[in-house]
């Protein structure tokens, strides 16, 4: 036990101790650099533990010069120094100043949040100085200055080959390792006679390394021109100068001129308009007269004053409907149409009467035969009753042939029921 509590009293100043942090800063390249050219001042924020949060970098003001701030993204290092390993971010201040003379760089302050520390730690910087030459003071009439440069051109035209009122584009893209973007001035784009000129707006970009890195810049510019009339033309041949940023020499760089050729043949569609009209059917055109026009207006008036009462006309449908379902079931229901069925019970073998008896209660109100006796022709009569004889009569007759009913049913009026001397069943 008290082993482990003298190791822990002797581990416990080491636990205590704040973190370390170094910063370390240079100038790429070193020495002397030309007016327009660029110079990285480069700031190594260093812990021997982590950071808990980014850095935050000061602004670096230099009358004279054009300055670009660190990017978002930083450089990671791992260096050990002293024998101790240490942890960093990398970040870099891009520099171009703008007249021949000195400049001297203040010393900056950087806070920096390393674990476990209890807060932010302050380090500064120390100050540096460099030395430009050469060049003019006026930003507008130098050359830009890089380490080395290609000038190269893309030429794209609308048809091939080439009439009144195509057009060409030329395509200008500068690449510029060591030399600031915004300082690359735009080349000659010349006017052509017989060409209308058509600048687009240009794109100005960084060149980067692919690690959150800057490695100089690159400009394109774009323009087009449209033919008017048919014959020869050329665009000029473009010179680009720029000057090394080592030696200070004035280079030239070209492009090509492109020689153009347009002929007067009439501009014809990629496609046949006629063939896809024919396709269509659409091989004559349709031609209408006044009447027709009325005769066509008059169709779609009434058209759409049907529609509208379409309402009225499925209520009177309905109606009509019912009417007629109401006289078919009134025709089922009257004595025409038992008298109907009669006759053809009364005509097909084996005879049946209940038809007949139908028809009698229809007519005259009385389920019996008797109302109707006088109205019967004796012939009929007389069948009736052989029938009824040879079906429930004591001896056995001969089936009896069909009885022929008239067409026409006899007059029917109601009559009375006649007494009977039998008294009434289930009293």
């Amino acid at each position: 036990m008290k082993r482990l509590l003298i190791l822990w009293l002797l581990c416990l100043p080491a636990l205590a101790a704040d973190p370390e942090v170094r910063v370390a800063q240079r100038l790429v390249p070193e020495g002397a650099i030309m007016t327009g050219g660029t110079v990285s001042l480069e700031v190594d924020l260093l812990v021997d533990t982590w950071f808990t949060d980014a850095p935050v970098l000061p602004a670096l003001d230099l009358p004279g010069a054009v300055v670009s701030p660190p990017t978002g993204e930083a450089q990671h290092l791992n260096q050990d120094i002293d024998g101790k390993r240490f942890f960093g971010l990398r970040y870099s201040y891009r520099i171009t100043p703008q007249a021949a003379r000195h400049f001297d760089i203040p010393a900056l302050a950087f806070q920096v949040q390393p674990g476990p520390a209890s807060g932010p730690v302050t380090v500064s910087s120390q100050p540096l100085a460099f030395e430009a030459k050469g060049g003019s003071g006026n930003p507008d009439s130098a050359q830009p200055v890089a380490a080395q440069l290609t000038f190269t051109q893309q030429v794209e035209r609308s048809h091939t080959p080439l009439r009144a009122g195509d057009s060409v584009t030329r395509r200008l893209r500068i690449v510029a390792p060591g030399a600031q973007a915004m300082l690359l001035h735009a080349p000659v784009l010349a006017e052509v006679a017989g060409l209308k000129r058509y600048v687009q707006t240009p794109g100005v970009r960084p060149l980067s390394d692919g690690r959150g890195g800057t490695l100089g810049g690159e400009r394109e510019d774009t323009v087009t021109y449209v033919i008017g009339t048919a014959g020869r033309y050329q665009l000029p041949e473009i010179t680009y100068q720029w000057r090394d940023a080592t030696s200070g020499e004035v280079h030239q760089t070209k492009v090509p001129a492109v020689a153009l050729e347009a002929s007067a043949g009439a501009y014809q569609a990629p496609f046949s308009i006629n063939y896809d009209l024919r396709a269509m059917g659409h091989q004559a055109r349709l031609r209408l007269d006044g009447h027709w026009l009325l005769v066509v207006a008059v169709v779609l008036g009434a058209g759409a004053l049907g529609w509208g009462l379409r309402a009225r006309w499925q209520a009177l449908w309905q109606r009509l409907r019912h009417w007629q379902a109401r006289r078919q079931q009134a025709w089922l229901d009257s004595p025409g149409y038992a008298w109907r069925q009669a006759r053809a019970q009364c005509a097909a073998q084996p005879l049946r009467l209940d038809a007949l008896y139908l028809w009698v209660r229809r007519s005259s109100g009385q389920p019996g035969l008797l109302c109707a006796r006088a109205q019967i022709p004796d012939a009929i009569k007389n069948r009736l009753l052989a029938s009824f004889r040879s079906r429930f009569g004591a001896s056995t007759a001969p089936e009896q042939a069909p009885i022929a009913l008239p067409r026409t049913p006899p007059a029917q009026h109601p009559c009375k029921p006649q007494r009977s001397g039998l008294k009434p069943l289930n009293r």
